[in-house]
């Protein structure tokens, strides 16, 4: 069933393209020491550089040398056009960091200003 009449949700979820997100935000902390709302720094998560000696990575690159080829399958079929926003938490107090994921967007702005509404004059 739409959402709307006439908008599909891939429609809805396709015109999502720019969050809006404020630079501090007033939320409970998770910490022992805290345990309360307190006021949080926010920044956007970004993954670190995967490490060489994983062990993951150790069993991969051993059972990929030699002859035989590709061992593992390699994803070609990519669908999602978005990726779903994980935004890192800083407590102000205790300096304790957790993360919270976000919806599905292509683009995160963290402080910008707000866009005003416009408000309909009246032609008489």
């Amino acid at each position: 069933r739409p959402l709307r009449p006439g908008l599909s949700f891939w429609f809805l979820v396709a015109s999502i393209t720019m969050v809006n997100i404020p630079k501090t935000r007033k939320t409970f902390c998770p910490s022992k020491t805290c345990g309360k709302h307190t006021e949080h720094k926010v920044t956007q998560y970004k993954a670190g550089k995967a490490r060489l000696f994983a062990q993951g990575k150790r069993r991969y690159d051993m059972k990929q040398a030699g002859f035989g080829g590709q061992i593992k399958p390699v994803f070609h079929k990519k669908a999602k056009t978005t990726k779903k926003i994980v935004i890192r938490l800083e407590c102000s107090q205790c300096k304790k960091k957790h993360q919270q994921s976000l919806k599905r967007s292509k683009h995160i702005e963290l402080g910008a200003e707000k866009k005003a509404k416009k408000k309909a004059t009246a032609a008489y």
